[in-house]
């Protein structure tokens, strides 16, 4: 198959997405694919430049990216890095690019990739994509959404709201809480603009810094315990990941940076531990209607209650990755599980054509 890897874009997690996207492009290769990786908002080439022939010198395309930093990129020096006057967040030619392609595999990361506008615009334009509707990812996407639909269909997770920029509470004692709680954007990943608050002192400091990310916040109960994640694949959860990092909590510095977090997969719990947790993501991703792939991030306290936290639709996909790492320890390896995810991706075309 003529396949484009979508990565890069404007979100906090553009490093994060390149090295994903370089991983699958690579195994896409192996496979015996046809593979452009693309920038989605750096683009390919010049405005109005003929590319009908690109699939036929694919392997000439590169694109490398840096790394991941132990801080999230410069989004403004990014933008002033992109050539011609294109405005919006499509670079040159990619959507004619992304046109041609059997179909497009997400690795992009983040709000620009995950919030579903680059799925509707793809729908409209009849471009086929990995991963779950526009509808489904925007709703996963912001948490105060999720939130409120796992309240509706009995999903556990931990208590909170989500609020609009101006409707914060000013004083903590309005939010009808305890401390310590969590205070979040609404629409990040990699745990970017989050915050643990345990007293006053940190209350405005800990909003601002999620409001520095998103419009939306979300106060969340703080859960004492053991973080695991979930992948499902068609409705089916792979086997569970525990997350532990060596100091502190999961943010962005422990999830990127090498030797920071020990992941044991399969996870070491008790066996109605792990039914709970893959019952929950089963139960989660039903909710937010994620029919092809996405990965569940829970916390389970001492007394052994689940609680899912949310839901990500693109996730990591280098091989050292969480949901590849399931895979593998359920016999699929990382060449297959693209394969795999391409497949059941173009499943939920069928019933179109």
């Amino acid at each position: 198959m003529d396949i484009v890897v979508l990565c890069g874009g404007l979100s906090p997690e553009r490093d994060v997405s390149i090295v994903s996207g370089g991983q699958i492009a690579k195994a896409l290769k192996e496979n015996g694919h046809r593979v452009i990786l693309l920038d989605v908002f750096m683009g390919y080439g010049e405005e109005e430049q003929d590319v009908s022939d690109i699939f036929s010198h694919a392997d000439e395309i590169t694109l490398t990216g840096t790394g991941i930093g132990q801080e999230a990129p410069d989004l403004d020096a990014v933008r002033a890095m992109r050539k011609g006057s294109t405005k919006g967040f499509f670079g040159p030619n990619v959507l004619a690019i992304c046109q041609m392609a059997d179909i497009v595999f997400m690795g992009l990361h983040g709000e620009d990739g995950e919030n579903g506008k680059v799925q509707a615009a793809f729908d409209l334009f009849g471009i086929r994509y990995t991963g779950s509707s526009s509808l489904s990812s925007a709703v996963s996407m912001n948490k105060g959404y999720t939130k409120r639909i796992f309240f509706a269909d009995g999903v556990p997770t931990p208590k909170g709201f989500s609020v609009l920029k101006g409707d914060e509470p000013q004083d903590f004692s309005e939010t009808g809480m305890e401390y310590p709680i969590v205070i979040k954007p609404a629409s990040a990943g990699s745990s970017i603009g989050v915050s643990i608050v345990h007293g006053d002192d940190e209350y405005q400091e800990a909003m601002d810094k999620a409001f520095a990310v998103d419009n939306e916040i979300v106060f969340e109960e703080y859960i004492k315990g053991r973080e695991f994640a979930v992948g499902v694949i068609r409705y089916e959860a792979l086997p569970v990941i525990e997350i532990a990092p060596v100091n502190g909590w999961y943010d962005y510095q422990n999830k990127y940076k090498a030797g920071s977090t020990v992941e044991t997969c399969p996870a070491v719990i008790p066996e109605l531990t792990e039914r709970l947790l893959q019952a929950a993501a089963v139960q989660a991703a039903y909710s937010l209607g994620l029919s092809t792939y996405a990965r569940l991030d829970f916390l389970v306290d001492d007394w052994g209650k689940v609680y899912c936290l949310e839901a990500n639709t693109l996730p990591g996909m280098t091989p050292t990755s969480l949901l590849p790492q399931e895979a593998q320890a359920a016999g699929m390896d990382f060449n297959a599980l693209c394969e795999e995810l391409i497949k059941v991706s173009l499943e939920k075309y069928e019933c179109e054509d």
